[in-house]
């Protein structure tokens, strides 16, 4: 799923303290030659508040086993977010289908500036000071797999010294 990202760290779910944001249901409906038959679609993000944070998509006839579901598929696809003083490192975009997002880093005792699926997300990582704007789809689905892209692409001070093999003050300087 996060193939595409170079410096993604998965993190196993043993040993965290989750919680869950739900994020959308959405009620679907099959058509068959009896007639209408019901389901449930949830999507789900959970996270420690402290860098990790992952998200599910879980279907069933029944909203409560819909929302385990999600639960269970998040616990597989957690990651660790690069965090600076409860802001993000940098601005950064995000784009997953339709949905776009623009997340920017903000002074302390901004909040979390964030619309619905955005600010789930962005809550569960552990940010507390960020600016967001979604632009395109407001598909739940979509804004929740754009926030996480933009969020994957994020990278600390740190990471960048050591990928080009320089000093961290020679990162800032240059």
């Amino acid at each position: 799923m996060y193939q595409e990202y170079k410096n993604v760290e998965r993190v196993k779910p043993s040993g965290l303290e989750l919680k869950d944001h739900l994020v959308a249901v959405n009620r679907v409906t099959k058509v068959t030659k009896g007639g209408r038959t019901f389901g449930f679609s949830a999507i789900v993000v959970v996270g420690d508040g402290n860098n990790v944070v992952g998200h599910g998509h879980g279907k069933s006839k029944d909203v409560a086993s819909a929302i385990a579901k999600a639960i269970e598929d998040a616990k597989k696809n957690l990651v660790r977010i690069p965090i600076i003083d409860k802001s993000i490192p940098h601005e950064q975009k995000g784009k997953f289908g339709g949905a776009k997002v623009f997340l920017k880093p903000a002074a302390h005792g901004t909040g979390v500036i964030a619309g619905g699926a955005v600010r789930a997300v962005l809550e569960s990582v552990g940010v507390h000071d960020v600016l967001s704007k979604s632009q395109g789809s407001s598909n739940a689905h979509n804004v929740v797999k754009a926030t996480f892209d933009a969020l994957l692409q994020l990278r600390s001070a740190h990471s960048v010294a050591q990928q080009r093999g320089i000093s961290l003050e020679k990162v800032f300087k240059g």
